[in-house]
C-alpha cells in the first residue's frame, strides 16, 4: 500500500488544488507500480499552521509564501 504524505502551509491551497494534487500523485504512483495499486494508494495532504514552517532556519508564513509565488509569477511573465 503506497502512502504519499504532502505537507504545506495552511490556507495556501484551495480544496480543489488539493484534490488535483491527490489525483496527480496517485496517477504518478500508478504509472510506476501499475493500475492494480490504485485502490490501495493513499495520499494525505497535511496543513501546517502559518509560521510553524521554516526554510533555512527562518519561519515561513502564509504571507511570505504568497510573496514568493508572486515574485516567481512576475519573473516568468517578463
Amino acid at each position: 500500500m503506497p502512502l504519499a504524505q504532502i505537507k504545506g502551509i495552511s490556507g495556501y491551497l484551495t480544496l480543489e488544488q488539493k484534490q488535483e494534487i491527490i489525483k496527480k500523485v496517485t496517477d504518478a504512483i500508478v504509472s510506476v507500480e501499475g493500475e492494480g495499486i490504485r485502490p490501495v494508494t493513499w495520499v494525505i495532504i497535511e496543513d501546517v499552521p502559518s509560521g510553524e514552517w521554516g526554510v533555512g532556519g527562518e519561519p515561513v508564513s502564509l504571507e511570505t509564501l504568497r510573496e514568493m509565488a508572486d515574485r516567481k509569477k512576475i519573473a516568468t511573465e517578463n
